[in-house]
């Protein structure tokens, strides 16, 4: 099969041939590719930054987002039969540790990730245990499918506190910013206020419902958003991992407010706890999806078509094109980028 894999520890992805895989165990399925999508991971492994340094040992299969064709199965699987159209929860958990075992396994302490400690979905197989398949319901197409992982980051991210009849800010919209306001359009949040710099995720923060969009170049952000709400945005959903922005948030979270966060911090950040402390702000980190809580909410929205992942999905290239995409997503005037393997 064909496969992208970091081959050395430098810059770039190498396409190769590589056996299809053999050894799958009794509680494991194999399945044929059928599209994958970028994620900022990635780009981390192909600029092979200094996260990735620290994390990738190569050679290994690159990729966690995708859809596939199952086309195979262990003898001890029951749930999911060939044929199946799925997604993948891309944490492989232990199953017996003590955050498994309390129904934490989205912090398992033996997490292993596709395409980040094993090998991944950039290829045209890829093996799978049978507890992280998806099993597609809903007919959605292939391709945006494959993007369901990060729809459950937004998920997760987006649910954790109350946001019905709240006033609510997305603080950063990169595709998973984009997938939760989505999401709060979907599920009754009094007023959506979305904050960005790049102007084509403006225009899609726009297309998608944001009631409120503020330029954060070119507008003083804790200003708009104090005259947007009353005494200030009661849940904050943090997704830029700029630490500038997250303190900007401290200062129009409302007292009693609570904050989300998925963004991630390319340095150490300086945060005033104090406001944390006096203005009673509640703090949660946000990793990975909830397993399964979170994939189950995923089925329903995209059984009652509540969603919109074509506006989010707005690049969609050939499996041979990953350089490209890489470029598309270095440019960040997209929304998600899939690539397909299926000759359609």
């Amino acid at each position: 099969m064909k496969a992208y894999i970091k081959a050395a520890p430098k810059p770039g992805f190498e396409l190769v041939e590589k056996a299809i895989p053999k050894n799958i165990a009794d509680n494991e399925v194999l399945i044929k590719v059928l599209s994958v999508s970028l994620c900022g991971t990635d780009v981390h492994i192909y600029n092979w930054d200094n996260w990735a340094k620290n994390r990738i040992k190569p050679p290994l299969t690159i990729g966690h987002e995708f859809s596939g064709e199952v086309v195979s199965v262990g003898k001890n699987v029951s749930r999911v039969k060939i044929g199946d159209i799925v997604a993948s929860e891309t944490h492989v958990v232990c199953g017996v540790c003590e955050f498994c075992r309390r129904g934490e396994a989205h912090i398992c302490e033996n997490t292993k990730v596709i395409g980040v400690d094993i090998d991944g979905a950039f290829a045209e197989y890829i093996k799978m245990p049978e507890a992280n398949l998806y099993v597609d319901k809903s007919g959605l197409d292939h391709r945006l499918l494959s993007v369901l992982e990060p729809l459950g980051n937004a998920v997760h991210t987006t649910f954790h506190f109350d946001v019905a009849m709240k006033e609510v800010v997305v603080l950063g919209c990169g595709p998973i910013g984009l997938m939760s306001v989505d999401l709060l359009k979907a599920s009754g949040a009094k007023k959506i206020i979305a904050i960005e710099t790049n102007q084509t995720r403006i225009k899609l923060a726009k297309e998608l419902g944001a009631d409120v969009v503020i330029d954060a170049l070119n507008e003083d952000v804790v200003k708009r958003v104090l005259e947007e709400t009353n005494g200030g945005a009661e849940v904050v959903l943090e997704f830029s991992g700029n630490d500038h922005a997250f303190n900007q948030a401290l200062e129009y979270l409302k007292p009693g407010g609570k904050m989300a966060i998925l963004g991630v911090f390319s340095k150490d950040a300086l945060i005033d706890l104090n406001k944390v402390v006096f203005k009673g702000i509640t703090l949660y980190g946000v990793t990975g999806r909830k397993m399964y809580q979170n994939w189950q909410e995923i089925s329903t929205f995209l059984e009652t078509k509540k969603l919109h992942l074509e506006k989010i999905v707005t690049h969609y290239l050939k499996f041979s094109e990953m350089d490209k995409a890489f470029e598309i997503m270095k440019n960040k005037d997209c929304g998600k980028v899939v690539l397909t393997l299926k000759e359609e």
